[in-house]
């Protein structure tokens, strides 16, 4: 079956007319209406555009006072997210909490701090070069994942930090006819701080309906010398109890990589390619950044994990203890999970406050 050329368009796609609404919205056209961009007469860049007048780049960003939320974008008809550029400070990147609700949800469909949302979960930029997911000097944060919606779509940020935070947004979208069989975009955040003795990060639980997997993100924290990516991923689907259905062969095994990624002898090698990497090694300095820190994505793009029911992911963190035997780990690991489902979706527990989601 063809794709559903108003949506998403691959390579081959492109030639093909359609009948669908190119719209965007930023801070110079918060409604995305159209013919109604570059008319603000207020914003951030209002006084260096004094000279200039209407036109001349007058909002470029929004400021978010702390403790608020914004509406980015509130579109009522249908059609689908098809890319979204941000950037703001690297400091608030867990502080600001971004959300998605689709067809006039009360809950959340996307609930995710943005710099874990775009695999930088450390507060620091790491550059990424993936297919649905590109983070670019010196902090362009770039979404390409398909986000569906047949009546409407908001999209906010929080700001949860104690400084007022400026955005710099833009949310490009297609308004068309949306197929029956097109699911709805999720994403959750969790995180292990730090992950008990003996137990499992669970990367999601609880996910009921239709649907398929495409995408995870670990912002992991080591707490311990030596190795730590002895663990196996588990997708238990559709009635698995004590067992999955599918189960990894170890951590660098599931993003790709192999032998604990070590190139050349002695380092960490990194890497960014278009569904997995392994991209940000944040180093010890001897003082007081005294843990190591790492970045991986997988996207099941081209494979994507399909369950009928019902999902839960975990993740095992495991190192090396004397005599060859293994160690499990008590790190923090910070997970984002990334799939498509039919709605409705189970509501979720709250994220946690600021101080549980703070890089420390």
């Amino acid at each position: 079956m063809q794709p559903f050329h108003g949506l998403g368009m691959g390579l081959g796609q492109l030639s093909r007319l359609s009948k669908a609404k190119t719209r965007s919205i930023s801070a110079e056209n918060g409604t995305g209406e159209k013919g109604k961009a570059g008319m603000a007469t207020e914003g951030t860049g209002k006084e260096a555009a004094r000279d200039l007048g209407l036109g001349w780049k007058v909002s470029p960003s929004i400021r978010i006072p702390a403790g608020s939320t914004f509406t980015l974008a509130d579109i009522r008809e249908s059609g689908a997210i098809q890319h979204i550029w941000m950037t703001c400070f690297p400091a608030a990147w867990r502080s600001m909490i971004l959300r998605m609700y689709w067809d006039g949800e009360e809950q959340p469909s996307v609930e995710a701090p943005v710099g874990d949302f775009f695999c930088n979960g450390w507060c620091e930029r790491s550059n990424v070069n993936s297919l649905p997911v590109a983070v670019n000097p010196a902090g362009g944060m770039n979404c390409y994942w398909e986000m569906p919606f047949r009546k409407s779509a908001t999209i906010t940020m929080e700001n949860r930090s104690d400084k007022e935070q400026v955005l710099y947004f833009q949310i490009d979208y297609t308004l068309t006819e949306v197929p029956d069989d097109a699911a709805y975009f999720h994403a959750r955040w969790r995180r292990s701080n730090p992950l008990p003795y003996k137990d499992v990060h669970t990367l999601l639980d609880g996910v009921r309906g239709h649907g398929h997997y495409v995408g995870t993100y670990l912002a992991w924290q080591s707490n311990n010398n030596g190795w730590f990516g002895e663990g196996e991923i588990k997708f238990y689907m559709d009635g698995d109890t004590d067992f999955p259905t599918i189960c990894g062969t170890g951590t660098e095994d599931y993003f790709g990589g192999a032998w604990n990624w070590e190139q050349p002898k002695g380092e960490y090698g990194t890497y960014s390619t278009p569904f997995l990497g392994m991209h940000q090694v944040v180093k010890p300095d001897g003082l007081y950044r005294s843990q190591q820190r790492f970045g991986m994505y997988r996207w099941h793009v081209m494979d994507p994990i399909r369950f009928e029911e019902e999902l839960r992911v975990t993740i095992q963190a495991l190192g090396w203890r004397s005599e060859g035997r293994y160690l499990p780990l008590q790190d923090d690991i910070a997970s984002t999970a990334y799939w498509y489902q039919a709605e409705p979706h189970v509501p979720w527990e709250p994220l946690p406050s600021k101080d549980e989601l703070e890089v420390i």
